[in-house]
Formats: C-alpha cells, structure tokens, sequence
C-alpha cells in the first residue's frame, strides 16, 4: 500500500476495489500530461485525477462525486481537491441538474483549469483503463444524455484542450 504522502494511499484506505483504482491511475496519467503543458497546479491536477472516483468505494452510482468529495473532506483534504472529485462527473452538474438526480443541489460545474482538466481526461478513459477519442467520447455521450449534457461536455474538451 502507498504512503499517505500518495494520493492513491486514500483509495486504498476508503476501501476502493483494484478496477477503480486501475481506473484512478489511468485518469491521473493522463490528467498530469494535460498540466505538464498548462499553467496549472500540477500537484493539484495530480491529486484530484488520482482521487477522482474514491466515492466509488461506496456507491458507483451519480453521487460518487459528492461522496467522494465528502470523503476527501473527513480525510482533512484540502477543499481544492474536494471539489475536483466534486465536480469530475461529466462536464460537471448545476445545482438544478443536482436536485432533479437527487442529489445535494449542489454547483458541480468545474470552473478552476485544474477541476476542468481532470473532468476531461476522467472522460477520455472509458472501459477502466482504455483512453478514447473526444469524437467517441461525444458519440457513446449523444446516445444516452441529453443534447446539453453532451454539449457540455464537448465545450469542457475545447476549453482544456485550449489552456
């Protein structure tokens, strides 16, 4: 098991089973090559990409990303990871989108590089581990959500890809 000085070593400790953590490690590289070329908080960017999913150590339903921030909270991590892990569904949920799935009507909409570029790369790995396309990405989004959903989702991947 990591140190606690690893974000991963509170995967391991909020009981997160090996796929998401497969998942989790897959999503960190991938964010951390999104920031090596931003000006953003690398260390930040590495501990919400890697910390993303730790809701799923209790529910692999929507409300991952509010457990999970939860989580992060009780853990004594900071409030900027907290909401990374907050805002990582999707392109990210309005308090309105929130009350309506049943959740806290809480903004989870990634505003900071640092919470967009990990919603982003959260969204290129599909199937665990599998980095896919932006286009595939829209493609499986335009068969399940709805058209707002899915143009969120593609004005997220402009918005990292642009920084």
């Amino acid at each position: 098991m990591p140190s606690s000085e690893d974000p991963f070593f509170f995967l391991y400790r909020a009981g997160c089973p090996d796929n998401v953590i497969a998942h989790c490690r897959v999503v960190h590289d991938l964010a951390c090559r999104y920031a090596a070329l931003r000006p953003v908080d690398r260390e930040l960017v590495s501990w919400g990409a890697a910390l993303h999913d730790i809701g799923r150590s209790q529910t692999h339903a929507l409300a991952h990303g509010q457990i999970g921030a939860d989580i992060c909270r009780e853990y004594g991590l900071s409030e900027a990871v907290a909401r990374i892990v907050e805002c990582h569904i999707g392109a990210g949920l309005t308090a309105e989108e929130c009350r309506a799935e049943g959740l806290k009507p809480v903004d989870c909409i990634p505003q900071t590089p640092e919470e967009k570029i990990v919603a982003h790369a959260d969204n290129r790995v599909r199937g665990g581990t599998r980095i896919i396309s932006l286009e595939e990405r829209l493609e499986m989004a335009s068969a399940t959500l709805p058209e707002i959903i899915v143009r969120r989702i593609a004005a997220l991947a402009a918005d990292v890809e642009r920084l």
